[in-house]
């Protein structure tokens, strides 16, 4: 079974003064109930319902009272009222509207029971209209499994540790690279990290990778108003055409789809966590405000998956070569999907920073809110690259600090733009990209050098 650092975060939240029932956000098959059933070890007491089982939809039934279902629930594992060290976890609840309303409930009456609730497509029951009582729940974002989990579902627990060591050392790095790369085309969904560490195949992975996209469709075709799933299903099919890179709704996928239909589906699909748009910023300096009027980025849910589809294994793998299109159009939706997976609360975001001008233009691939700055950072697949527009950003903002994600082992170095302002570059190796928070310290210390 893959150690998931998410049980860390489960964790804090049990000991927390103000606990409230936990929303437990996710795609299908991130690993949500695996995740829980561990962390229900902690536990004297587990109860498990499912509201697609509907002997457990019962306790929901309209005409019980929120007393008469906890008593129901408790009374049939047999477990005491009084109990404070029971553990309620209700799998796909967007099953049971009822069960929703009734979380409220739980915080209200029952503060000593903890209770997390998952579904598989949560996020896109505003369409549905079912909606999440406001301040009576918390929510904990999951991911696919992370590079530091992949490592440790293959047994590289070395590799795995050194990860947290700053600097990174060199001695290292070709090893945690090819380990990497291996990363970059089986992804992070549990079932084929799985399946990949007993038999290191890949093909023998990709019948997973089948099996989890027609599950999206099955989802879509069960929960999606009439009206959105042709556009929906359209979107699975074509997303990765245009993964890690800029989309404009309008006849998105070489469709004759309006731009609020895209826009819209999109947007549900964001919402059960298959995508991730993220939105360009215009600022130098913190806030980072989304610019909703200029084109988002497309991030697919799992960069395995997105090679499967793309038919970019083969090429990745028997050529690996760094200036191809494919291979930096990989490392960039790869890093990509890694930063986005250190986000685990529904406020964090991503920006990636443009400036657009008649005659000349400038995007820098992400932007970082750090302390009081927002900290540019590129990424390189190749061993050279320009970095006029990182230096277009630098020329602007109140500091002097950058970072490059590159194939080359950790270096930090000094580097003048063009107008003559010096600013600190730390280059950092693709692998960290799921480390990046970590090395804000050592790009700011004023001992870098």
């Amino acid at each position: 079974m893959i150690k998931r650092t998410i049980l860390k975060h489960l964790e804090k939240w049990k000991y927390k003064a103000n606990r409230k029932p936990l929303i437990l956000r996710g795609a299908r098959q991130v690993g949500k109930t695996t995740a829980v059933k561990l962390f229900a070890k902690q536990f004297k007491n587990t109860i498990f319902l499912n509201m697609e089982n509907s002997e457990h939809k019962k306790f929901f039934k309209k005409e019980l009272s929120f007393s008469e279902r906890i008593q129901a629930i408790l009374f049939a594992h047999s477990i005491p009222i009084t109990d404070s060290d029971t553990l309620l976890f209700i799998d796909e609840i967007q099953a049971s509207p009822l069960a929703v309303e009734t979380l409220r409930y739980f915080y209200e009456l029952t503060p000593h029971i903890y209770l997390i609730a998952a579904g598989s497509l949560m996020e896109s029951l505003l369409n549905i209209h079912i909606s999440f009582p406001v301040g009576r729940v918390e929510y904990l974002m999951m991911h696919p499994c992370s590079f530091k989990e992949f490592l440790s579902a293959l047994g590289e627990d070395e590799v795995e540790t050194l990860l947290e060591t700053i600097p990174f050392p060199a001695y290292a790095h070709d090893k945690t690279l090819k380990l990497f790369k291996e990363y970059m085309l089986v992804g992070g969904m549990p079932e084929a990290v799985d399946l990949y560490s007993k038999n290191r195949n890949l093909l023998e992975v990709n019948d997973i990778y089948e099996n989890l996209i027609s599950s999206f469709f099955e989802d879509v075709e069960k929960y999606a108003k009439n009206g959105f799933v042709r556009v929906v299903r359209h979107i699975i099919k074509t997303a990765f055409l245009h993964a890690g890179t800029r989309i404009k709704f309008q006849g998105f996928g070489n469709s004759l789809h309006t731009s609020k239909e895209v826009h819209e589906s999109l947007e549900l699909l964001e919402r059960a966590m298959l995508i991730k748009l993220i939105y360009p910023t215009t600022a130098v300096t913190l806030p980072a405000m989304d610019d909703l009027k200029k084109a988002p980025k497309l991030l697919l849910l799992d960069s395995g998956i997105f090679h499967y589809q793309a038919r970019l294994q083969n090429e990745l793998f028997l050529h690996e070569n760094p200036e191809a299109v494919a291979f930096g159009k990989a490392i960039e939706h790869t890093i990509g999907t890694m930063i986005h997976a250190e986000q685990i609360t529904p406020s964090s975001k991503l920006n990636f920073w443009v400036r657009e001008k008649r005659q000349s233009n400038s995007e820098v691939d992400f932007v970082f809110p750090y302390k009081q700055h927002l900290i540019p950072v590129e990424i390189k697949s190749g061993a050279s690259g320009k970095l006029r527009s990182l230096h277009q950003f630098i020329n602007r903002a109140p500091h002097q600090m950058a970072i490059r994600f590159c194939g080359e082992p950790v270096s930090m170095e000094k580097v003048k733009t063009v107008e003559g302002k010096e600013y600190t570059l730390l280059n950092l190796p693709w692998y960290l990209a799921g480390e990046i928070y970590h090395y804000f310290e050592m790009l700011s210390s004023p001992h870098s050098n």
